[in-house]
């Protein structure tokens, strides 16, 4: 069958990919991508966005793969919700890169309407970058702990500021970075494929049944000072 989203195929001798037992179970296998029967093809990525991750589809005809760990040992380990949470910090990164732009062009100008645009964009990201450092002193006190509620309130916040500072950059800075500044464009065109690793909605559902659910031992609520 074909594999999707296979990042770096053209690149790795061995992956990792997940599939299915016969009765519905989440698995790993490890692949070795030099057997006969595997073809690293050049469709399944047509976003300008994240390019050079490399993430096309592989079919697989009569392959041999060895099973890694039990049914969903992968996504049940704790340091699971860790990368996760690792993911909105990637997002983060390229958000205050374009903050630091917008900070760039509005020095010394007096700009009232660019002013007011890198002071929203200062107040979101602080927020998340509190809550990112919050977040991982907790995972540092208590690395086996599962942190699902951390890592979806940290994705969900980097989300939402990140996606601030595209529309205030982008509406102070103009047409001029998007065409002439070949990194900036690429960050503008990469963040927003990145972000749709969050699960938007479904996990603010989640995040909300784990707080309506909480039964930590204060019993407070996640926004209790």
């Amino acid at each position: 069958g074909r594999k999707a989203w296979c990042s770096g195929a053209r690149d790795v001798s061995h992956a990792v990919v997940s599939c299915w037992r016969p009765d519905g179970a989440a698995m790993l296998a490890a692949v070795d991508l030099r057997q006969a029967g595997v073809t690293v093809t050049d469709d399944g990525w047509n976003a300008v966005g994240m390019a050079a991750s490399g993430s096309v589809d592989v079919r697989f005809d009569g392959v041999q793969a060895r099973v890694l760990g039990g049914p969903d040992f992968y996504v049940e380990r704790a340091g699971f919700w860790h990368g996760g949470a690792g993911v909105a910090a990637c997002w983060f990164g390229a958000a205050t890169r374009l903050a630091e732009a917008l900070r760039e062009r509005v020095a010394g100008r007096g700009d009232p309407h660019r002013l007011a645009q890198l002071g929203g964009a200062a107040v979101a990201l602080q927020g998340s970058a509190a809550l990112m450092r919050e977040a991982a002193a907790r995972i540092d006190r208590s690395p086996h702990t599962k942190a699902m509620g951390d890592a979806l309130s940290v994705r969900l916040s980097v989300e939402a500021s990140a996606g601030m500072v595209l529309a205030a950059a982008g509406r102070a800075l103009g047409a001029g970075p998007l065409c002439k500044d070949a990194a900036l464009a690429r960050l503008y065109a990469d963040l927003p494929v990145f972000m749709r690793q969050s699960h938007a909605e479904r996990d603010l559902e989640a995040l909300g049944r784990l707080v309506s659910e909480s039964d930590n031992e204060s019993g407070a609520a996640p926004w209790t000072l």
